[in-house]
This record gives structure tokens, C-alpha cells and sequence, in this order.
């Protein structure tokens, strides 16, 4: 348990391992579900190309759309290119890295099964039997051209009464198989070569940009599960105050109704506040969730998302918050007067 704790903990921490365990997932879902495929060419002039062709390509665009769904960062760089600027200049340059890495990551389980089908060669002589010159084979010689169309189509389906235990079927089908896996083979050793040459020669290169733009790519996806997470935070802790002071404004109608007891030797009414004791200890002791209770009305949780969106702070510590213009501080934590964490700021 111990070792699957670690692991999940590490793939909460790199969102580069989810997404290239989520790539390699759907990589291995995509060979299962062609191994399990019951492909059946139709047999028919008119519809044995779009069939063929259809299973070639339309299953890796539902792959890759898919890949584009489960990434993150594919939603994170559309926000980004669409944003406003804000006091946050754009970064086309990140942008960039991060399609780059959005595209490569949602590409191999769609190239996974377009190398498995043509290396298989069925979707290919399904679709590219028609397409065969006759004049290579001379086993047509003594066919109309009407006749040799209709042998053509029936290729994929070596049961068929016409075409059973013919050599020219044989000859067809064999051509176009082997024609199908050397166009496999020939991606599957393309997309080796890029990548090898890519891992090997990028270290002889500058890699100051690349380092810059993985950084800022990395930090914008950590910035907003941090945002996300610190929302929920306070989303709970607002209601959790929500209740108490509904708890605490019921104190007076009770006791109008005559259904509240004080209890002996309590506190007078006057000296009571109305504030729950559970929130006046957070705000004196000036705990870490000050700057979340200072957020206290609907109104200004409406800003402060408004405000995110809007205009998010620079990527500049030491900048004066004067600088970020109108709206709610984006660093410094809100306190109310009097509180502990009030005099710290001020020192």
C-alpha cells in the first residue's frame, strides 16, 4: 500500500507523468480494441474504399480527440491564448510549447493504430482493391473491364463463390498487403528516426528557451490547480461560517420566543457578540486563513474570480500592488482592524 501511495502521490505532483501514463493507457486501449475488431470488408464497388478508409481513420480521430480531452494543458492553453492581458503579458512562445507537447501527447494512440491496421494490411486492401491497375496481373486478360471491377471488389472477401481459391485473388490481396506494411514500416522507422534525432541533437543546442518555456508552462498548470483548490477551501470555510452565523442570528429569535436559556452566571446579552466564538478565535490568533475569511460577502467572491480572470497579477514578487490598478489585492491578505495579522502587515 505503501509503494501505490508514493506512486499516486508522485503522479499527483508531475502533471507531465499523468499525462504520459494517460497517453501510454490509451496507446494500449487502442491495440486491444483493434485485436478485438471483427473487421468485415462490405465486398461492394461502391463502399469497400469508404469502409476501408473509414476504419483507417476515423477511429484515430476519435483517439485524438480524446487525447485532446483527458490532457489538461490543452484546456489550460486555450485559456491562456484566449485570456486578457491584464498586467500578465502573453507568451506565444509558451503557447507554442505547450500545443507542441498537447499534440505529440494526443498523437500516439491514434499513429498506434493507423501502424496496426496498415501492418496488418486488411483496412488497406479493403479500401485500395478497386484501385488496382489490372494490367500488372495476367490472370485478367480474358475479362471484360465490367467483370474485372467486379473481381476486384469481391478481394477482400476470399469465401466469396467468385473469387474462391482463385490465384488472381491471391495475387491481389498479397500485393496490396505488402504494399500496406511497407507503408507502416516506413512511418513506424520515420517516427523513430524524428524522435531519436530530436532526443540527440537538442542537447547540442541552446536549451535557455526551452528550459524557460517548460518552466512557465509548468508553473501556469501548478498556479491553477493551486487556484482551484485554495476555491474550494474557501468555498467550504464560507459555508462552514455561513451556518454559524445563521446558528448565531437564530439566538435573538429564540430568545424572543421564550425558547432560549441562558445559563446560570452567563454572559449578559450586552456583552455578548454577535460574531461566533469559532471565528472570533481564527481572526485574533491571526491564522494562515486570514486572507480566505477576509472574503466574507458574495459581492466579492463575484470580484475576485472576475478579477482572476481579468486580470491576473504579474509574475513579480517584489511589484507594488499599485501597479496591478483597480480591483482586489492579489497578494496581500485582506485583515480587519485590530487583528493580530493587521499589525503584522503594517510593521
Amino acid at each position: 500500500m505503501d509503494r501505490f501511495r508514493m506512486l499516486f502521490q508522485h503522479l499527483q505532483s508531475s502533471s507531465e507523468s499523468v499525462m504520459n501514463g494517460i497517453c501510454l493507457l490509451l496507446a494500449a486501449v487502442t491495440v486491444k480494441i483493434y485485436s478485438s475488431l471483427d473487421f468485415n470488408c462490405p465486398c461492394l464497388e461502391r463502399y469497400n474504399a469508404l469502409y476501408g478508409l473509414g476504419l483507417l481513420l476515423t477511429p484515430p480521430l476519435a483517439l485524438f480527440l480524446c487525447g485532446l480531452l483527458v490532457n489538461r494543458q490543452s484546456v489550460l492553453m486555450v485559456e491562456e491564448w484566449r485570456r486578457p492581458a491584464g498586467h500578465r503579458r502573453k507568451d506565444l512562445g509558451i503557447i507554442r510549447y505547450m500545443c507542441s507537447s498537447v499534440l505529440q501527447r494526443a498523437l500516439a494512440a491514434p499513429l498506434v493504430w493507423i501502424l496496426l491496421a496498415l501492418l496488418d494490411g486488411k483496412c488497406f486492401v479493403c479500401a485500395f482493391s478497386n484501385s488496382v491497375d489490372p494490367e500488372k496481373f495476367l490472370d485478367f486478360a480474358n475479362m471484360t473491364p465490367r467483370q474485372v471491377q467486379l473481381f476486384l471488389a469481391k478481394v477482400p472477401c476470399k469465401e466469396d463463390e467468385l473469387v474462391k481459391n482463385s490465384p488472381a485473388r491471391k495475387a491481389v490481396s498479397r500485393y496490396l498487403r505488402c504494399l500496406s506494411q511497407a507503408i507502416g514500416w516506413s512511418i513506424t522507422l520515420l517516427v523513430i528516426v524524428v524522435a531519436f534525432l530530436a532526443r540527440c541533437l537538442r542537447p547540442c543546442f541552446d536549451q535557455t528557451v526551452f528550459l524557460q518555456r517548460r518552466y512557465w508552462s509548468n508553473y501556469m498548470d501548478l498556479e491553477q490547480k493551486l487556484f482551484d483548490e485554495t476555491c474550494c477551501e474557501h468555498a467550504r470555510d464560507f459555508a462552514h461560517r455561513c451556518v454559524l452565523h445563521f446558528f448565531a442570528s437564530m439566538q435573538s429569535e429564540l430568545r424572543a420566543l421564550g425558547l432560549r436559556r441562558d445559563p446560570a452566571g452567563g454572559i449578559p446579552e450586552s456583552q455578548e457578540s454577535s460574531e461566533p466564538p469559532e471565528l472570533r478565535e481564527d481572526r485574533d490568533s491571526g491564522s494562515g486563513k486570514a486572507h480566505l475569511r477576509a472574503i466574507s460577502s458574495r459581492e466579492q467572491v463575484d470580484q475576485l474570480l472576475s478579477t482572476w480572470y481579468s486580470s491576473k497579477p504579474p509574475l513579480d514578487l517584489a511589484a507594488s500592488p499599485r501597479r496591478w490598478g483597480p480591483g482586489l489585492n492579489h497578494r496581500a491578505p485582506i485583515a480587519a482592524p485590530g487583528t493580530k495579522l493587521c499589525h503584522q502587515l503594517n510593521v
